[in-house]
């Protein structure tokens, strides 16, 4: 673990989350608060990236920020396709979440105060890690999540009109009940936690259509579900992070308040 400080926050590089010796699994950078106090909430970033590019250090600007909000931020790598498909990368978030719970204490974190949330194919990983049953999370032990223009709510949708190509045909395979599997929007229920959803006015018209469905599924359970719907395209919608100033750490900080667990 090597350590990087800056006046506002720590950085804990290249955090082991996996139980293996494989020089080249995945890791997590961890961002703190450098005047930390006891019990800070804690949320995880799932970056972007088609499921195919993208690593964490590219946003460790998401981090620094969130940290000058004493908030505790964890950002993962994942395995990238071809070399894994939507079902390896979801179970790699999984055990980010469950490595965080276990030992987010020794920051400084509060692992009862965990928030999960992704921009693109990070949303999309992010949400289905929490909400399908068979990564073996407890939705109780998850206090939101916050979909930032997230992209594969419903792949199955997506998927039955755009038949996967390429690298894609890795990602989702060929098998449309595996699509169902891989789409958050098949396992809203009553357990699902509290979710906050941004979407760009000007991203992909298939971002769009996903989070629209994604919504007409999620409202009758969660009839007060937040819906920010900025100016932006699908890239400024991350890169927005980069400025201290912007209204989305208020805005999230805000929503991680409201729904604080009880201790």
């Amino acid at each position: 673990m090597i350590i990087f400080s800056s006046c506002a926050s720590k950085k804990y590089k290249s955090i082991s989350y996996l139980e293996t010796s494989k020089n080249d699994a995945p890791k997590l950078n961890l961002f703190v608060p450098r005047h930390k106090t006891a019990q800070m909430p804690v949320l995880i970033f799932i970056h972007g990236g088609n499921w195919d590019s993208g690593n964490k250090n590219q946003y460790g600007f998401f981090g620094r920020n969130f940290a000058k909000k004493d908030i505790i931020a964890i950002i993962p790598d994942y395995t990238l396709s071809p070399d894994a498909n939507y079902d390896t990368m979801s179970a790699q978030i999984a055990s980010v979440i469950k490595w965080t719970k276990d030992h987010v204490a020794d920051y400084g974190g509060d692992p009862n105060q965990i928030f999960i949330t992704g921009h693109s194919a990070g949303g999309h990983l992010g949400a289905l890690a929490v909400m399908n049953p068979k990564y073996g999370i407890n939705p109780s032990d998850i206090s939101g999540i916050i979909l930032n223009d997230a992209a594969g709510l419903d792949m199955k949708h997506y998927l039955e009109e755009n038949p996967p190509e390429g690298n894609y045909k890795i990602t989702w395979t060929n098998d449309p009940v595996k699509w169902r599997d891989a789409s958050p929007i098949y396992f809203i229920n009553q357990n699902t936690p509290p979710i906050l959803v941004y979407v760009g006015a000007k991203t992909y018209p298939s971002i769009k259509v996903a989070n629209e469905r994604f919504l007409a599924a999620l409202k009758p359970i969660q009839p007060n579900v937040k819906v920010i719907t900025l100016n932006k395209k699908h890239i400024p919608m991350v890169l927005q992070y980069f400025f201290p100033w912007s209204n989305r750490f208020d805005e999230i900080a805000t929503f991680m308040l409201e729904n604080k667990m009880p201790n």
